[in-house]
């Protein structure tokens, strides 16, 4: 998996596009599959699951390809409840169900994109590279500022602090980072690969614990004594800083 990068203060980094594919030819899916990956891209391709788990899952992504025609649910049905809920997404419709009603209607449900099969993966490829720009413009604007917020957590990455319930909490270099990283990504879960890459700019190795440390020194500092938790661990998946 690789990462994109740019410099922000403290070497912040973006986040990276996350793709989630809900396709229900799984030779369609693995030819997908295994050609974004080619290009970088990190593809997760989901093959069962209710409206709802698949909404929530969804939330850890930065573009979903959808069929519309799935064996579990509609494709329309997710494309509407992603956009009700709000949640940040770029959403790709990949249907053999081409017509322009259907592209209409694809559209109209929320759909930032609708692609016609069969496909030339050269055209899928331009698509979601068009998609990119688009989130990397989203993100950039996001992070021109020097502010970010989650309920009564701010910090401010141009003079370096960090304030919780009007509370100045002071933190360490590396803390700082990690919170930033969190924040950055909040709603978000992030592995300890991720993590790992952001805040010491390398894989750490599989034995060590430096990351379960430092986010139990976060938790100690951002947690301990508010009413509300924001840092969470996601067993067998990593951490998540959500309201």
């Amino acid at each position: 998996m690789q990462y994109k990068r740019i410099l922000l203060p403290l070497t912040f980094a973006k986040k990276f596009m996350k793709i989630l594919l809900l396709e229900g030819d799984p030779r369609t899916a693995t030819i997908i599959k295994n050609s974004l990956a080619e290009h970088a891209y990190d593809v997760t391709h989901l093959t069962e699951g209710t409206l709802d788990e698949t909404v929530a899952t969804s939330k850890n992504f930065d573009l979903v390809i959808l069929d519309i025609v799935l064996p579990h649910i509609s494709g329309l049905e997710l494309c509407k409840r992603i956009r009700k809920e709000k949640i940040k997404l770029k959403i790709l419709i990949l249907s053999a169900l081409s017509g322009v009603e259907d592209r209409v209607k694809g559209l109209n449900c929320g759909a930032d994109d609708y692609l016609g099969k069969p496909f030339h993966f050269s055209e899928l490829l331009a698509r979601i590279r068009a998609l990119t720009r688009k989130f990397d413009e989203d993100e950039e604007a996001e992070q021109s500022s020097s502010v970010i917020s989650l309920a009564d957590l701010t910090l401010d990455v141009q003079f370096k602090t960090v304030t919780r319930a009007g509370k100045v909490i002071p933190l360490t270099l590396k803390e700082f980072k990690l919170l930033s990283t969190l924040l950055y990504n909040k709603n978000r879960v992030l592995s300890r690969e991720h993590i790992a890459k952001e805040v010491w700019g390398h894989c750490l190795e599989n034995q060590t614990n430096l990351i379960d440390v430092y986010i139990n020194y976060l938790r100690t500092k951002i947690d301990r004594g508010f009413s509300k938790q924001l840092i969470y661990t996601m067993i067998g998946a990593g951490y998540v800083i959500k309201d």
